[in-house]
């Protein structure tokens, strides 16, 4: 019986974090789940959204930005798009990104709206997670 999670999240971009944890909640595209020490394992897709860990009093917090969660009884990995820890967020980019995906969403004409929704997904969830600093 596992005590601990290995936390592993990468990117395209190389490595984000790896630490041994408690916890794990983060966003599946079926909703919201967490996950603790001996979990059955599945394999899942990810939304944009949070990723909180606890280790101890401390707690973690990343945007994640679509990809995958393999969870096993000792190990979750998290296969994204991008990551940023909390306190890495560029709010003023943010809310920039936020304000020109609706101005785009306003267009009638000329206007990919899917990737426009997508950008203002991102952007409203990066500010959420910045929050949580």
């Amino acid at each position: 019986m596992a005590d601990k999670l290995t936390l592993d999240i990468v990117t395209p971009y190389g490595h984000v974090f790896t630490d041994e944890v408690d916890e794990v909640v983060t966003t599946g595209s079926e909703g919201e789940f967490g996950v603790l020490p001996d979990h059955v394992p599945f394999l899942t897709t990810l939304k944009v959204g949070m990723l909180t860990y606890k280790k101890g009093s401390e707690t973690g917090i990343f945007f994640i930005n679509w990809g995958y969660a393999e969870v096993g009884p000792d190990k979750v990995t998290i296969l994204a798009d991008s990551a940023e820890k909390s306190e890495d967020i560029d709010v003023e980019r943010a809310k920039a990104a936020m304000k020109r995906a609706e101005e785009r969403l306003k267009q009638k004409e000329n206007v990919d709206e899917a990737r426009a929704t997508a950008s203002l997904e991102r952007a409203i969830a990066r500010m959420h997670v910045a929050e949580k600093k």
